[in-house]
Parts: C-alpha cells; structure tokens; sequence
C-alpha cells in the first residue's frame, strides 16, 4: 500500500507539472518572444530548479498541507486518508489540464482533503484551520494580482514614454505579410528616409521598442527581463508547489526527504514536457492579447507574489496568481477576454467540490477494499 502511494502522489505530481509547468513562460510564448518548445524548455528547467530547492524552505508548507489541524492525527498519518487525497487532487487536475482549464493543485488538494476528511471524521472535521490557511489566501490571491498587476503596466507605461521610448506597430499587407513601422511617422505624415519599414513574416511581427535606458537598447533590455522573470515565476512555482506534494509522502518511509523531492521534481517535468500544450493556449493566447513589455509586467507581479508567499508560509496558488496578473494588463489595454477569464472561474470554482467529491468516493471504496 505504501508503494501504491508513492505512485498516487507521483501522478498528482505529473498532473501539476502539466497544468502548472507552462503559466511561467505564457507571456513570453502569448506575446511572441519565445517560440513554443523553447519557452517549454525554460519552463522545465527552471520549475525543476524551484523544486529541488524546496528543500531548504519547504518546513511551514510541508506541515500546512500534511492534514494535521484539519483532522485527528491518526486520521492524517494513515495511508487511506492520503492515499484518496492524491488520488482526488490528481485526477481533478488532469480532467482540467485536458479540457484547457489553468486550475489550482493547491484547490485541489484543500478539496481533496475536505472531502476524505468529511467520510472520514464526519463533522470533526476543523474547517476553522481551512479558512485562516488555505481560503484566505486563496481568495485574495488573484484579486491582488490583478491590481498590482494594472497599477504597475500603468507605472512603467507612463515612464516609458516619459523616457522618450517609443512602440513600433505591425501594419498587415495582404494575407501574409506584416510590416513593423515605427511609431514616428506613422499619423499624418508621409513616409520618410526617417521612417523605418521592414517586411517580415507574420511570426516576426512582434511588438518592438525604440530607444535606450541609461544607454542600453530598450528591447533588449526588456527581453533579458522578461526571460528572467519568466523563469522566476517558473522557478516560484516549483519552490512553492513541491512541498505541498512530498507532504502527502510524510507517512511513506521508503526514501528520505530529498529523494522524494527529486522524484517529484522529475514528475512534475515529464507532466509539463507532455502534456502542457492546451493550458499553454489558455494562458498565453485566450485570456489577452500581450505584447513583451506587459508580459513582463505580469511575470514580475506572479513571481514577487509567489516568493513572499513560499516565503511566509501561504499556500497561494501560483495559477490564480498568474492568471490574475494577465487578466489585470488586459483590462488596462483594453483587450481582456472576459468570456475566458468566466469559464476559468467557474472552473476555479467548481475545483474544490469536484475533488472534495472524487476524494470522499476514493476513501470510502479503499476502506471498503481494506476491511
């Protein structure tokens, strides 16, 4: 039985990976920095390193998530009760990961542990604990990010064009080919020896920028942060995600802490390398549109988020955090999918029930098996 947890708690691990791995890099992908596979790479490597650094801070979430507090002991070191956890929390976030929904592990595993916690203690069980240590931050989360995330596009928006930095737009010529113009010039104006016309192909169509910050070239300048802080939030991820699952491997004494760690780090990389695609589409191309430097404004509000929360213990979820941050650049450029962001939410609420649901039923069969 033992074994068959590890084996629960591996494929939750690989169900995170492949619903949590790609949220880091969307913006360098949806804003078309970064190609597909490599913004993949990055993500792996990157989430991979967070997770195995987990180690030297994973104490206050490992306790946080062991199901101690929430119900008796006994109950919370016993390999039924854990085992349907993984069980619930893993298939939850699969079912998601397919339908193309960016949905929290962390809500799953509060769900899952609801709903093993209900048929196994009944009324017992301490929902005072859920609310001040999962419910709060969960909720909060996103509503922060989403606020951050507009005042700050709007901070560095001002100061670009106070600094004199200017965009370059793309004009479409025809079906198939696209021409970044300088934003000088393009009002009003004739065309001039000044005016700087290039014809590429659509994919090379990016959003640019023209000038330079204390004598470097802005756009190169913006793409070396958004790479960096795109493998931030990648790395946050890992470092906030990895103890909330090795926590399910308390009870399990096959291998020591770090070698859980290290086998729920790979699992975690093969789920993204795999099966990352349909949540990449989500989050890097249906919630807003994105040109390089708004990605990197909502990268950098994920990431701080996530580090003070890992920091401080709080089981913030990094896709709420994520998504809000998109969401909150969209509604000040104007171009927010709101239709998406409603069906991300109601599957965000529907998270919980679903794996409280799915746990309670996995208890219940394997006590029956066990008797």
């Amino acid at each position: 039985m033992i074994f068959t947890l590890l084996i629960a708690v591996l494929f939750l691990t690989y169900s995170n990976g492949a619903n949590d791995n790609f949220k880091g890099v969307a913006t360098l992908w949806g804003s078309g920095t970064l190609n597909y596979k490599t913004a993949l790479i990055l993500a792996t490597i990157a989430t991979f390193t967070g997770s195995i650094c987990s180690y030297f801070f994973a104490e206050t979430l490992i306790k946080n998530f062991s199901g101690k507090g929430l119900v008796p002991d006994e109950i919370a070191h016993s390999v039924n009760f854990v085992l349907s956890v993984a069980l619930a929390a893993g298939t939850t976030v699969l079912m998601a990961t397919k339908l193309g929904f960016p949905i929290s592990t962390t809500h799953g595993l509060v769900g899952a542990l609801i709903g093993a916690g209900l048929i196994a203690v009944g009324p017992s069980v301490n929902f005072n604990s859920l609310g001040k240590t999962f419910f709060l931050p969960l909720l909060l989360s996103p509503i922060i990010a989403v606020a951050i995330a507009a005042v700050l596009y709007l901070i560095f928006s001002k100061s670009r064009i106070v600094a004199g930095i200017t965009e370059e737009s793309c004009v479409c010529v025809g079906n198939k080919q696209w021409i970044p113009v300088s934003a000088v010039n393009t009002v009003n104006f004739p065309v001039s020896q000044t005016t700087n016309v290039v014809i590429g192909t659509q994919a090379s169509c990016v959003n640019q920028y023209q000038g330079k910050f204390l004598g470097i070239n802005f756009h190169s300048l913006l793409n070396v942060l958004h790479y960096t802080s795109a493998g931030i939030v990648s790395f946050a991820r890992g470092l906030n995600d990895t103890p909330k699952l090795v926590s399910l491997l308390l009870i399990c004494n096959l291998f020591s802490l770090p070698v859980n760690i290290f086998l729920l780090s790979i699992a975690m990389a093969i789920g993204g390398l795999l099966n990352a695609k349909k949540i990449a589409v989500t989050m890097g191309k249906k919630i807003t549109k994105m040109n390089n430097g708004q990605g990197f404004t909502a990268n950098l509000v994920t990431g701080g988020l996530v580090i003070a929360a890992s920091k401080f213990g709080l089981p913030v979820s990094t896709t709420h955090v994520s998504v809000g941050s998109i969401f909150g650049i969209g509604l000040i450029n104007k171009s927010a999918n709101k239709k998406e962001i409603s069906k991300i939410a109601l599957s965000w609420l529907l998270t919980l029930p679903i794996a409280a649901i799915l746990s309670a039923l996995f208890y219940f069969i394997i006590q029956l098996i066990n008797k």
